[in-house]
């Protein structure tokens, strides 16, 4: 008798042991593709570095797409999530490419436009211009942007139209990453470009340009709240691995209450982020885009309704294609 029972229970260890076992949670692999690296994603280093998404079980790999080409990876499922504009996410639900919004990390416009500071002033650029008279100083400049498409290149195009211009005519635009805009400006290959901080801080601050429009500088009141970092993905992620959005609207929301209640850790962060700047430049900018990244990272109707005002009246999205209702596009429920 005793013998037949080693016998069982030995069959039940074996059994056990070769059974299939539910995966871990640190075997659930995503893929994140990133538009920039700019203070814009800050929640995004936050999350990473302060190791919100090792917490949750999260093996993130990242994949620098710039501007609209981390929206299309993630239509296109080579990717699993992305932080982009609201702007751009509509644009893309307009035209058929529904994807689905979890959180929103900043709500107000972060773009600014810099023109080089000589070609300003041969212009006529003089201190307390208004903000439409310093528009029309980039009239025949060549100014880069990030990403044809991209929400900074709607800003080129928002900025001429608020200026009188022709964002198509009257000036010509380069698509390039916003460090080589930096250098490019100051080797006098660009006459201004179009991007987030802190890099148009930089070229200000070490007297290469003047500002000629600011979204966090208050040139852009009527676009505020807006989604400007939507945290998305495709609408069957949430569908078959609801685990998965369950998890990055509960690391996007802490990352974001990390940034209010842990400024001196969020601050290190940064620093080590962007190592090769100046962090009397850095901190300039980060005290500006700090105040933009709100507690409540839940998303409203009001913010997705700026946005698409946004590429409205930057004209690259035509009337017939906006869209009245936003159902089915977003939640709050993964960030409550």
């Amino acid at each position: 008798m005793y013998t037949r029972l080693k016998i069982v229970l030995a069959c039940l260890t074996a059994a056990v042991a070769f059974a299939p076992t539910e995966p871990k949670a640190a075997d659930i692999d995503i893929i994140f593709a990133l538009p920039s690296s700019t203070l814009t994603f800050t929640s995004v280093f936050i999350a990473e570095d302060a190791g919100f998404f090792k917490k949750e079980g999260l093996n993130v790999s990242f994949r620098n797409l710039v501007g609209v080409a981390s929206n299309n990876a993630v239509i296109g499922g080579s990717a699993d999530f992305s932080v982009g504009t609201a702007a751009t996410f509509l644009r893309g639900a307009s035209q058929g490419q529904r994807m689905f919004a979890i959180a929103n990390m900043v709500d107000r416009p972060m773009v600014e436009v810099v023109l080089r500071k000589d070609v300003a002033e041969a212009a006529g650029y003089k201190a307390g211009m208004t903000t439409v008279e310093r528009i029309k100083l980039l009239k025949g400049k060549t100014i880069a942007v990030q990403g044809i498409g991209s929400i900074v290149h709607a800003m080129q195009r928002l900025t001429a139209n608020m200026g009188g211009l022709d964002p198509d005519k009257d000036m010509t635009v380069v698509s390039m990453e916003p460090p080589a805009m930096v250098a490019a400006l100051k080797s006098k290959q660009i006459d201004g470009y179009t991007t987030s901080m802190p890099f148009t801080t930089q070229s200000v601050l070490e007297g290469n340009a003047v500002m000629i429009t600011s979204g966090p500088g208050g040139d852009l009141p009527n676009y505020t709240p807006t989604g400007y970092a939507f945290l998305y993905t495709r609408p069957e992620v949430c569908q078959k691995d609801r685990v998965k959005c369950e998890k990055m609207g509960r690391i996007f929301k802490a990352a974001n209450n990390f940034i209010h209640d842990k400024p001196d850790e969020t601050w290190e962060i940064l620093k080590k982020r962007f190592a090769q700047m100046d962090p009397a430049l850095l901190k300039a900018a980060w005290d500006v885009t700090k105040l933009a990244h709100p507690r409540d990272v839940s998303i409203n109707v009001p913010a997705m309704m700026n946005a698409q005002k946004f590429s409205l009246d930057a004209k690259l999205l035509e009337p017939k294609d906006t869209l009245d209702k936003f159902d089915g596009l977003w939640t709050a429920e993964f960030v409550k």
